[in-house]
């Protein structure tokens, strides 16, 4: 049996009867990745001993049998620490750089039994659409390897799709797991801001950050996101709220739901077959009795502009702290305290990452920030205000996850603003800290993968994985990158 195409759920089965062992499950595991792992590059540190290690502990120890995630492999993004373990952020300036400390999100999944199977690849510092802008060369979509998996969590998303973890963690900023969930024909969930605990994860943008869960199936993600959700006295704006099974309800669907379509919204440029495919997936949702309605999100259209100023504003701050004196690399090419400064972030930065802070410090400097900063968050309010207008008319909001389907390597590399525009339909919910998921809708042309988003109110994912339960259903995609 080939243990590795198997979503968590079916796993969780197998352990359960004692058809199989997690010593059994990691072992074929190995296998798959030693043989995909080279061509796709989804992971920069794939930990094969300890992985060995730890399953044959918990095949002797039977403790997995008790535990919602007992003897499963989860791959990790590389900006997430763990303690003892190198956590690079996909940058030369963390290059060799381990952690004293590990996140809570990862200390969760452990509790619940998961396998840490390494750490995925990723844009640096999170900063990108296409998995392209890494220290350690791109990923490449397991569908076609002359495409982009998406970014930043190409590498989380890239693993789940070439069946080489069973789920992973991924970090969402401004639609960096939904995107490249869509890209590579998983499922990607954004949680609610403060859902889960932000200990742990390296900070690009704080305000907007948060860890969430790749998976193959809705059911898996509701599973992961189980296991990482609860209030984190180390994380001041992680919520107290209860912490439920999110998996319970799930096949209601979208049975009692009614789901909003901000038509005004869609008249960005959308890929022609995005656009038919999400139309496909409406006329689905009316024919199977679901109540669709026309919503308004008047100012939808600024926010890509309103994201990447006050995202830019964020990093510029928090990457201060990456300068050559307390960690990470130092330039030996530096006779001074300025030249050590300025040469640690000219060797140790990618040119993505200069570009935002340099966009970030000119936006928050004398003379700009009234201009543009101060413009960008009365605009993130007025998004907030229009979400929660549309949701008096709808339970859920859908949309297209991107306006393409995954683009060439190197097709937008030159053209930032082309890349930037690849977040036109996730970004709104990471303005407005709302839960999002994207869920695979179809193959396109040349057999890519599309996706479509739901949108769901604050603390509302319970709802929101039904509606995506419902979608999954709806849809039936069961195509696989690998055959």
């Amino acid at each position: 049996m080939d243990l590795h195409k198997l979503s968590i759920s079916q796993v969780r089965h197998l352990l359960g009867k004692g058809d199989v062992s997690p010593k059994d499950i990691v072992e074929d595991l190995v296998r798959a990745v030693e043989s995909r792992n080279p061509a796709v590059g989804a992971y920069i540190d794939f930990y094969q001993s300890d992985l060995v290690k730890s399953a044959e502990s918990a095949t002797d120890t039977g403790d997995f049998r008790d535990q919602p995630l007992g003897g499963i492999p989860i791959a990790v993004k590389d900006n997430i620490c763990i303690r003892g373990k190198t956590v690079t952020c996909g940058s030369r300036i963390l290059r060799g750089y381990r952690s004293p400390y590990t996140a809570t999100a990862v200390e969760s999944l452990t509790a619940a039994g998961a396998l840490i199977a390494g750490k995925t690849n990723l844009d640096e510092f999170a900063m990108g659409s296409s998995n392209e802008n890494s220290a350690f060369g791109p990923v490449k979509n397991p569908w076609d390897f002359s495409r982009v998996p998406g970014g930043s969590s190409g590498g989380s998303a890239a693993a789940v799709a070439a069946e080489m973890a069973f789920g992973a963690l991924g970090s969402d900023t401004g639609g960096s797991i939904r995107q490249p969930a869509a890209f590579c024909g998983v499922v990607g969930l954004k949680p609610t801001y403060g859902r889960v605990s932000r200990y742990g994860l390296v900070a690009f943008a704080s305000s907007f950050d948060q860890i969430g869960p790749i998976a193959r199936t809705v059911e898996d993600a509701a599973l992961l996101l189980s296991a990482i959700s609860g209030e984190d006295r180390r994380d001041a704006t992680s919520m107290p709220a209860d912490v439920s099974d999110f998996s319970s309800g799930l096949e209601r669907g979208l049975k009692g739901l009614t789901v909003g379509v901000p038509r005004d919204f869609l008249r960005a440029e959308l890929d022609e077959e995005i656009r038919d495919n999400f139309e496909d997936v409406v006329r689905l949702m009316k024919g199977d009795g679901v109540p669709v309605r026309d919503v308004k999100l008047p100012h939808a259209d600024y926010a890509v502009a309103a994201y990447y100023i006050i995202a830019n504003a964020e990093a510029s701050a928090n990457l201060a702290r990456y300068d050559g004196v307390e960690y990470g690399h130092r330039s030996r090419r530096s006779d001074n305290l300025y030249r050590m400064y300025t040469n640690t972030r000219g060797e140790g930065l990618g040119e993505e990452v200069k570009r935002r802070i340099l966009l970030g410090t000119y936006v928050l400097s004398a003379g700009y920030y009234d201009a543009y900063y101060l413009k960008a968050q009365k605009v993130r309010s007025l998004v907030f205000q229009d979400f929660r207008a549309a949701f008096e008319r709808c339970d859920l909001i859908l949309l297209p996850t991107s306006p393409t389907p995954a683009f060439e390597l190197g097709e937008k590399t030159g053209d930032p603003v082309s890349m930037y525009m690849s977040d036109v339909f996730t970004v709104p919910a990471n303005l407005a800290g709302l839960p999002a998921i994207s869920v695979p809708s179809g193959l396109g042309r040349g057999r890519l993968p599309l996706g479509v988003q739901l949108i769901g109110p604050a603390m509302a994912e319970k709802t929101l994985l039904r509606g995506a339960r419902g979608v999954e259903r709806l849809v039936e995609f069961e195509e696989r990158a690998f055959e």
